[in-house]
């Protein structure tokens, strides 16, 4: 039996691969004395957009600048996509990404295949092979999948020659013991090597198909510190030791308990990874766990939304691969099919007029006096992107939806108002309209195209589906003396979230039309800074 350890490489899902060396180092050493047989230290691959930390890359400089300990295997993962989608050859993408084995300080290469990748991944194992790796092989999303199709897949494994492992991982969680144990026989009946299990811990039983696994003869055995880890996370390092310390192994575990408490559960309670509800009904519902991990990360979605989403995802035939495109349609739960259209309603609402957006940001709080003086002071037509959870509405002139998921959320508190609301009709069904009824409606249209910021007479063209998005294409329509806004905190640097606001503020910032938004409350993104209690400075 071998233990895998691949915290840096799975954990690095939750931080972007930018691990501290204070805790790369620490957890270097105590992996070492812990006796583990494998210690993955993060993906290979060819450069990405955008910032992603050193374990994403994992390169050879990087590697041979770390104190690696004496004792594990080192290695590296990287995915059969990264090779058969680089535009080299095979041999060609692996030479430049791989040194030689004996020139390297890893000596063992995984490399992770969705089922329909293996076809083509034959010569990727031969090279690395050629190149003097232990290799691995990671059959990704292998439980549902039929007995005949596994056992296709060991049979073509097997004809490659060489391979040292051939692994299944529970990409969506969703296994159970039954399960472990039928794709097991399935590899069985073609595979005679051995076999390596990844688990993850959606239901809560990561740990325990691990042990099933090991019971009927799997070898290799992969998990990770804290069970960090996309989604759920996988088996917890620390627990399999635990329960291989009653039996008298080989392993030391206190090594990895100091590691945990000292550092791994300060950053668990940081970034949330493990089991929890969601992502229990994600697994059972076959839903990617980085969908939950991603509706999980944004503070705008409360349970019930992300509930609704998982709802609208397990509908679909496509989720068990993620799609940031399908995540978008979730939240809007909008099937896309509804026909663009719209009303001048917008049309020079905001000529020669001060306007103000409001945006639910934590600093719409902090400065909610001055921004409430600033407001009975100066007078701005107020325009509220969604509901304002702490402006009054009578300080508020036009509410601004766009049917993501805050409106099913608020549609009692929509009710409750008297004031008039923009949005596109056309994406609101029959029962969702009929709770606005009381209200004085401006229909204006919502095309989402990615790369795109415009406006017409009748609809918006948006690049993402993002209320704040929307109210800049209908600012287009009108010719405001000013524009001025608060609650605009934005996030942290390399947050997703971050990066989208700041492609729409680009694309907005482009039109000869735009103008100029000042925001008067501390914000991250590229507008012009002011301040609430001097806004004319």
């Amino acid at each position: 039996m071998k233990i895998l350890d691949c915290t840096l490489r799975d954990g690095g899902y939750y931080n972007n691969w930018d691990f501290e060396s204070e805790v790369v180092n620490a957890y270097l050493i105590a992996v070492a004395e812990a006796n583990i047989d494998y210690v993955e230290l993060g993906l290979r691959n060819f450069p990405k957009q955008g910032f992603l930390g050193a374990y994403a890359y994992t390169t050879e400089a990087h590697i041979n600048s770390l104190n690696l300990p004496e004792g594990p295997t080192y290695g590296v993962m990287v995915d059969a996509k990264t090779i058969l989608e680089s535009g080299f050859s095979v041999e060609g993408a692996i030479n430049k990404l791989f040194v030689p084995a004996n020139e390297s300080k890893i000596d063992l290469v995984r490399i992770a295949a969705h089922f329909h990748e293996v076809e083509n991944s034959g010569p990727i194992v031969k090279q690395l092979k050629a190149l003097g790796y232990i290799v691995g092989y990671n059959l990704m999303q292998a439980g549902g999948k039929p007995d005949d199709v596994i056992a296709d897949k060991a049979r073509q494994a097997t004809e490659w020659g060489g391979l040292d492992s051939l692994y299944f991982a529970d990409s969506l969680g969703n296994m159970d013991g039954d399960e472990v144990t039928r794709i097991v026989n399935a590899l069985r009946t073609q595979w005679s090597g051995e076999l390596g299990i990844h688990t993850h811990n959606n239901m809560g039983k990561g740990l325990d198909n691990t042990l099933t696994a090991k019971q009927l003869g799997v070898t290799w055995l992969d998990t990770t510190i804290t069970g960090m880890g996309r989604g759920a996370g996988n088996t917890q390092t620390e627990s399999l030791l635990a329960v291989l310390d009653k039996e008298g192994s080989v392993y030391n575990s206190k090594p990895i308990y100091e590691l945990v408490i000292r550092h791994f559960e300060s950053m668990q309670k940081k970034y949330g990874w493990g089991s929890n509800l969601l992502y229990f009904l994600g697994a059972q519902n076959d839903v990617h766990p980085t969908y939950i991990q991603n509706l999980l990360s944004n503070s705008h979605y409360g349970t019930d939304e992300i509930v609704g989403a998982i709802d609208y995802l397990s509908k679909l035939e496509s989720t068990t691969s993620y799609n940031g495109a399908i995540l978008n349609t979730a939240l809007t739960f909008n099937t896309g099919n509804s026909e663009i259209s719209g009303t001048d309603a917008v049309c020079g609402l905001f000529d020669n007029k001060h306007v103000l957006i409001l945006a639910n940001g934590p600093s719409t709080t902090k400065y909610l006096n001055a921004i409430k003086l600033y407001i009975e002071q100066y007078k701005p037509v107020v325009v509220s992107v969604n509901i304002s959870n702490a402006i009054p509405a009578d300080l508020i002139d036009y509410y601004v939806i766009s049917h993501n998921s805050k409106f099913l959320a608020d549609a009692t508190r929509y009710q409750a108002l008297n004031k008039p609301i923009i949005l596109p009709v056309h994406r609101f069904s029959r029962d969702e309209l009929s709770l606005l009824s009381n209200l004085d409606l401006l229909d204006y249209g919502l095309d989402v195209k990615d790369g795109e910021l415009a406006a017409n007479k009748t609809h918006s063209v948006v690049p993402s589906d993002i209320t704040t998005a929307y109210v800049l294409a209908m600012l287009l329509e009108s010719s405001p003396l000013s524009v001025k806004s608060v609650g605009f905190d934005g996030y942290e640097k390399n947050d997703p979230r971050q990066q989208e606001m700041i492609k729409i503020l680009d694309l907005y910032s482009k039109n000869k039309l735009a103008a100029k938004v000042v925001s008067l409350t501390p914000t991250t993104y590229p507008l012009v800074k002011g301040s609430v209690y001097a806004p004319n400075s």
